[in-house]
């Protein structure tokens, strides 16, 4: 066995391989794979392996697009019968919701690449005999998914990274992982000790004990999962053709032939965990005694919508534990704290996203960042929040919820309420209807006094729809109250804090008392941050700047092990208080009147202008305020030690009720955001996209002698866009673009929605897209399906509320 090595891959199951192969692909030869027993003796050796692109991400969705396109390239390379059967997917629905869902995907698809088509109950027989379609009314067809061996598709990935020079053990244990001064891993087996620059835990079932190896804990559960196996049916065997895969929306039912019978496997209510105390290292190519009793319910329903299922006996009953997270993606990318350690598990649909992981890591790992977004599979997404019990219960939920719709306005139960705000109680007795981010409860919008304060899901216009609009109205007219404790928020202080900044941000640093709307950029000018950056008036005790930066709370722990990547050892200190640090918006033409009964400061325009920053007490509270809203209004932010803001968010409604003060939620506020125009982060700000498409132009200081990514930056600019972030106005009603519908031109796809809404104060639906640089007219007779309908939409030349922006800076 080699004593050095580039990189060790940890577990010989389909994940494992696949990364070790995209290393080799890459470019990398001296790489090695460890595996404590056989390659698949995990959970690849009894899985289904059902492959398909559906999944609730985009870019998951494309992930997965890619890794179904690369088994084709491992048999070829590897010379290995990879059993693969290319049946396509049979997604069917029978309620109206479900039929809505399945053409939103068919959208989507068509955004990613990927062919589908949707077909009519009639028309299902043509491609699955399997199910009674008479109570159906449609069905969504993927043609490019299917079903292979797992034995087959795991030897041939790994035949073809040992053809590009790759190493594999097995029966080869870890015992243990030790980092080394200069940061390199000492991976100890039974067998002798491999020295690494970078390790690669893709153990499966066994990546919870090789993260205690370096002191993580991971959010992952083990769950049992069924699937039965039939004798042999003569309808099916009669047959010269596969049927496709059929997906049962409404039951959590997948079913396919399987040498001429069944394979059938559910999703059921009430999930089992297992082996929650860690799984043993004994544990191998075994399988779980079944519960049949436990899937009862769900063999019910398959015995209705699959008449087949009646005649057939079983052969055999599979039951084995495969791992989840809280939302179901993957954990693929470098853990904080722990340098050279890297991720690839949680892939509880190994199958379908093995490929597409194992490209994004190695990209990551070789090139230091990966070629598109993936923050959805990042483990940086899920804080300290993220303990056993709640990635338990939300794990649960998302087992049983595995084929259930995702509605743009439903939030799941689980897991909540988990953290809550100082006034928590008083947003819920002004009937606040909440929603969890990091998983702290935000007030998306406040029932009024005749309506049940909870979301009705939908892919229309929601109930919350006519609250929004009268909380949009007192924010125009008067004034509104926004929680904007969520945001992220940075401390930057020490000597050389200005210096850092400067060279971290594509922005020019803010004098004192003043802030700036701040991008960060990758080496590559992809975009990885937009803060809003303050310099505070006053130096510290030692006579240093102070800084502070706001952002997008989901990504507060992949901008922190950003920051630490570039960092000096000394002269610069970075803190994240986001929970030390509440926050309120106040926004509307008498905003100022309502800060000025609570404030002897002068807040007058002269004193406090647009972009400024003060230190302040607001009532009896020690508070930092800036002049910005994203709601296009004047309007502040009012940011106060966490005790204080139950006292702030009171005095700042007794000094308002006179004025008209009123409760607005994060559905008003997006729909002031849409109406001017204003992105987002994880709509239309990513990693996938750079300055020269979107507004961020205006943020880049191109004339730094020297920022992150300056070079590529300014290559950018010079080769213009392929595609820029526009705004259109739809012709629709009762519903709105909700994102990543495509945008046609003369019915060839030109751009695609990245977030879409109603604009109150302007009465249009509207939505932010990302056209194509050579199709952008205003003339142009653009079309967007919205929930499968397409509309007609027209581009905005000017943003439609308060183009000049006079009403911010008054």
């Amino acid at each position: 066995m080699k004593n050095e090595a580039r990189a060790v891959v940890i577990g010989g199951g389909i994940v494992g391989v696949a990364v070790l192969y995209h290393l080799t692909k890459l470019g990398w030869r001296d790489v090695v794979l460890v595996e404590r027993k056989q390659l698949t003796a995990g959970s690849t050796w009894h899985a289904a392996a059902g492959f398909h692109s559906l999944n609730g991400s985009v870019n998951m969705a494309r992930l997965q697009a890619y890794s179904i396109q690369t088994y084709d390239e491992v048999a070829e390379i590897s010379g290995q019968d990879i059993g693969i059967h290319r049946v396509g997917t049979c997604t069917t629905a029978a309620t109206p919701e479900r039929w809505d869902f399945l053409k939103i995907v068919d959208e989507l698809n068509t955004t990613l690449g990927i062919e589908s088509w949707l077909i009519d109950a009639d028309e299902i027989p043509k491609y699955s005999r399997l199910t009674d379609h008479t109570k159906l009314i449609g069905a969504l067809v993927d043609p490019a998914d299917g079903y292979l061996d797992p034995y087959g598709a795991t030897h041939a990935y790994a035949k073809a990274a040992r053809i590009g020079g790759a190493e594999i053990y097995q029966e080869t244990l870890v015992t243990a992982l030790d980092r080394r001064d200069d940061n390199t891993w000492d991976v100890i087996t039974e067998k002798g000790t491999i020295n690494t620059e970078h390790v690669i835990n893709a153990a499966g079932l066994w990546a919870r004990e090789v993260g205690q190896m370096v002191g993580v804990e991971l959010p992952l559960i083990p769950y049992e999962h069924h699937y039965l196996v039939t004798e042999q049916i003569p309808e099916v065997m009669a047959q010269d053709e596969e049927s496709l895969l059929t997906v049962d929306l409404d039951g959590g039912i997948y079913v396919r032939e399987e040498v001429g019978g069944l394979l059938f496997g559910v999703y059921e209510p009430n999930p089992i965990p297992w082996s929650l105390d860690g799984t043993p290292w004994s544990f191998g190519s075994q399988l779980l005694e079944p519960r049949i009793e436990h899937i009862a319910g769900s063999l019910e329903k398959g015995f209705e919508r699959f008449p087949m299922m009646h005649e057939a006996g079983i052969k055999n009953a599979i039951n084995g534990p495969f791992t989840f997270t809280p939302d179901g993606n993957p954990l693929m990318g470098p853990m904080r704290g722990v340098p050279n350690y890297w991720l690839a598990c949680g892939c509880m649909a190994g199958f379908s996203q093995s490929g597409g992981v194992a490209l994004a890591l190695a990209q990551w790992i070789i090139d230091g960042e990966t070629e598109e977004d993936t923050f959805s599979m990042d483990p940086a997404r899920f804080g300290s929040f993220a303990n056993e019990a709640y990635t338990l219960e939300t794990s649960a939920q998302f087992y049983e919820r595995r084929f259930s719709v995702a509605f743009p306005n439903e939030s799941w139960p689980a897991g909540r309420p988990a953290r809550t705000t100082p006034i928590y109680d008083l947003q819920k007795e002004a009937g606040a209807v909440f929603s969890a981010i990091t998983p702290l409860e935000v007030p998306m919008w406040f029932a009024r006094e005749d309506e049940t304060p909870e979301d009705v899901p939908t892919f229309f216009r929601p109930n919350s729809f006519g609250a929004a609009a009268e909380e949009v109205a007192a924010a125009t007219r008067g004034v509104g109250i926004l929680d904007t404790s969520s945001y992220s928020k940075f401390e930057i202080s020490g000597p050389g804090a200005r210096v850092w900044l400067d060279r971290l941000l594509a922005t020019r640093i803010p004098a004192p008392g003043r802030s700036r709307l701040a991008v960060m950029l990758s080496e590559r000018a992809k975009i990885i941050g937009d803060f809003t950056l303050f310099c505070l008036s006053g130096p510290d005790a030692n006579g240093a700047e102070r800084f502070v930066m706001t952002g997008s709370g989901p990504i507060q722990e992949w901008h922190m092990r950003w920051f630490d990547r570039y960092l000096p050892a000394e002269g610069v200190a970075v803190s994240n208080v986001t929970d030390q640090w509440m926050g309120l918006g106040v926004a509307g033409p008498k905003s100022r009147d309502v800060l000025q009964k609570i404030t002897r400061t002068d807040l007058s325009n002269e004193a406090l202008p647009f972009m400024a920053v003060a230190e302040i007490n607001v009532g009896l509270a020690p508070c930092r305020i800036d002049r910005v809203s994203l709601t296009g209004e004047l309007g502040y932010e009012v940011w106060m030690p966490t005790t204080y803001m139950r006292h702030v968010y009171t005095q700042l409604h007794e000094a308002g009720a006179d004025l008209g003060i009123r409760n607005v939620g994060v559905v008003g506020l997006l729909s002031m955001r849409l109406e001017k125009a204003f992105g987002i982060w994880g709509r239309e700000f990513s990693p996938d996209y750079k300055p020269s498409q979107n507004e961020m132009t205006r943020f880049v200081q191109y004339d730094k002698p020297d920022f992150i990514g300056r070079e590529a930056a300014l290559a950018d600019r010079d080769a213009g866009p392929a595609s820029q972030l526009v705004l259109l106005s739809l012709e629709t009603e009762g519903c709105d673009a909700t994102g990543f519908e495509p945008v046609y031109l003369n019915d060839r796809k030109v751009g695609f929605v990245t977030s879409g809404g109603y604009g109150h104060r302007t009465d249009q639906s509207l939505a932010l897209a990302y056209i194509d640089s050579q199709d952008l007219s205003e003339d142009a007779n653009y079309e967007v399906p919205v929930v499968g309908e397409r509309c007609g939409a027209r581009l905005l030349s000017s943003v439609p509320f308060d183009p000049a922006g006079s009403k911010m800076r008054s």
